[in-house]
């Protein structure tokens, strides 16, 4: 996968980073958050109010969650639990009483002084039961880890977000590119992503947490792998493939650099499935399989996808669950799960996230064809006898463009406002049935299963017409986003001459779905329009698997 820098602007909001495990009863406070003095409200009039406080951080809970939230005097708290943008419109805290979370939730919380809106908090939630899980792994991939000075603080961040989650998980997967070695001599970087990893599983307390690496396209030499690692986090025995136990769970790493051609890590993988399947005891158990890129056909992937034999090998073991990465697709889209003949699974990106080709997206100097977002995802994964819960966790994901002033940019420094929210719901595999095939049937993520409930506009008029960024007469296309029983992908945008029916404007764009908040509008800046003209916008918002809203549309005068 092509590799450029990995940048978020630094957040200017206040940020709840998530703490070890969940500090259950410390209230977590925004910076500057302090109650005034009667005598100072006066002055406080016209000055934002500090970003609200959260009486639990965001995490892992084994049972539900009562979440109170307190914020200066003479402020008002709005919030919302379905990741967008609190608004005066948004629900109205109730102080003293407390939200109830039962479920995997993202709260966000913004405190209002009159007119003036403070800094949002944001927090996810990840709620579950007393059941112990065989094990607890996070799963990541392509982060791209080149020195010490853009990465340091940057992992701190993430391991304090992936501890909020797995306080000491039985097992990290990094799947593949390590580095960004592109045939240039770069391997011994190899040995900074060991330091900066080593350094923070110390800082956190992860003793006991297995490391297991995968080999991918940017990580130089398989001997540069065994070089600048603990060898207990790559034992491969000469083919950068191998076989691991997590917890009493089998896990398989494999070389997808060399998968298709190499025939005895074909036969090695064949076999070894084929004897644990044939095991009554584990013939429903979920079986591991990391390789860095995607197999063909299966998740979200048409891109960047390798391997058809791996597909093909796999096809005869439905207690499969493969974990791929390379290609940077974002696991906010729900076909980045994907079931037939055995389950895979996109790992997202530790660097910087990627969405579908053929899109455009909002940016600084105006719509362009942008496939890219600095968005830092991985999932954490608690694997029972029967079945595995996948969850979906943002390192960071706050907004921003990925160019700056032009220049591709990558590594924006924490703090991370985002940091620890979800990034889509809990995906759940279970592995039902007696045979293979009752097992594939039993499947819930299969193109005969996808969703087709069509996203709607809940605003009577979702468009209108509002000055562009440049000011002056240049005018934007505002669009009120519209709510989906998933995610809204994109929207259908077409704008023309109402006489003519020439085109003044004619593209899809991107939703915005991989930021925390998402936005609630979108402003489609405008080609100039001729005095007199009279034009109409039509607008549909799609999902991800292609279901559309009514369409709306607007009639303006150029």
């Amino acid at each position: 996968m092509r590799r450029t820098p990995f940048v978020i602007a630094a957040a200017s909001l206040a940020l709840l980073l998530p703490g070890s495990a969940h500090a259950d009863g410390v209230p977590v406070r925004a910076a500057g958050d302090r109650a005034p003095a009667d005598g100072a409200h006066a002055a406080l009039a016209g000055k934002a109010p500090a970003a609200p406080v959260l009486s639990r951080a965001g995490g892992r809970y084994e049972r539900p969650v009562s979440l109170t939230l307190r914020a200066e005097r003479g402020t008002t708290i709005r919030y919302t639990l379905d990741g967008t943008t609190p608004t005066r419109d948004s629900r109205l805290y109730v102080p003293g009483r407390p939200l109830r979370i039962t479920k995997d939730t993202n709260v966000s919380a913004v405190a209002f002084r009159g007119g003036r809106a403070g800094a949002p908090v944001h927090a996810g939630y990840l709620i579950r039961t007393a059941e112990k899980p065989l094990a607890r792994l996070v799963v990541m991939s392509d982060v791209h880890i080149g020195d010490h000075k853009n990465n340091d603080k940057k992992y701190e961040s993430f391991f304090d977000t992936l501890a909020s989650v797995f306080p000491e998980p039985d097992a990290i997967l990094s799947n593949g590119d390590m580095i960004n070695d592109n045939g240039d001599g770069r391997g011994g970087d190899h040995r900074i992503v060991s330091e900066i990893f080593r350094a923070n599983l110390q800082r956190k307390g992860m003793d006991d947490t297995q490391v297991l690496l995968s080999n991918g396209n940017h990580d130089a030499s398989l001997a540069d792998i065994r070089a600048h690692y603990p060898r207990a986090w790559f034992p491969d025995s000469g083919g950068g493939y191998y076989e691991s136990t997590v917890g009493g769970v089998r896990l398989f790493t494999v070389n997808t650099e060399t998968y298709n051609s190499d025939s005895a890590q074909r036969a090695w993988l064949k076999k070894r499935l084929a004897e644990l399947t044939a095991e009554p005891a584990h013939a429903r158990t979920p079986i591991l399989v990391q390789g860095h890129r995607p197999a063909p056909g299966t998740a979200m992937d048409g891109q960047q996808a390798s391997n058809p034999r791996l597909t093909e090998d796999l096809s005869a073991f439905p207690q499969v669950i493969y974990f791929s990465g390379h290609s940077h697709l974002n696991i906010n889209d729900e076909r980045s799960v994907h079931q037939r003949d055995f389950t895979a699974v996109n790992d997202g990106s530790m660097s910087y996230v990627e969405m579908d080709h053929g899109y455009q997206a909002v940016t600084e100097t105006g719509l362009a064809d942008r496939f890219e977002a600095p968005t830092a995802q991985a999932l954490f994964v608690e694997v029972y006898r029967d079945r595995t819960q996948i969850a979906r966790v943002n390192m960071a994901a706050d907004k921003h463009d990925i160019y700056t002033d032009g220049t591709w940019s990558a590594n924006w420094q924490p703090p991370y406002a985002s940091a620890g929210t979800l990034s889509g719901p809990t995906w759940t595999v279970r592995l039902k049935g007696d045979s293979p095939q009752e097992i594939k049937d039993g499947f819930s993520y299969t193109d005969a299963r996808r969703n087709t409930t069509a996203p709607r506009f809940t605003d009577r008029r979702p468009l209108t017409l509002v000055k562009g960024d440049k000011g002056g007469k240049a005018r934007a296309l505002r669009i009120d986003q519209a709510r989906d029983d998933q995610m809204v992908h994109h929207y259908r945008v077409d704008v023309e001459d109402r006489a003519t029916g020439a085109k003044l404007l004619s593209s899809k764009v991107l939703a915005e779905y991989y930021f925390m908040p998402r936005p609630n509008s979108l402003d489609i800046p405008l080609p100039a329009t001729k005095h007199g003209t009279r034009y109409v916008a039509r607008v549909r918002a799609v999902d991800a698997q292609g279901n559309a809203s009514r369409e709306a549309s607007l009639t303006f005068a150029g």
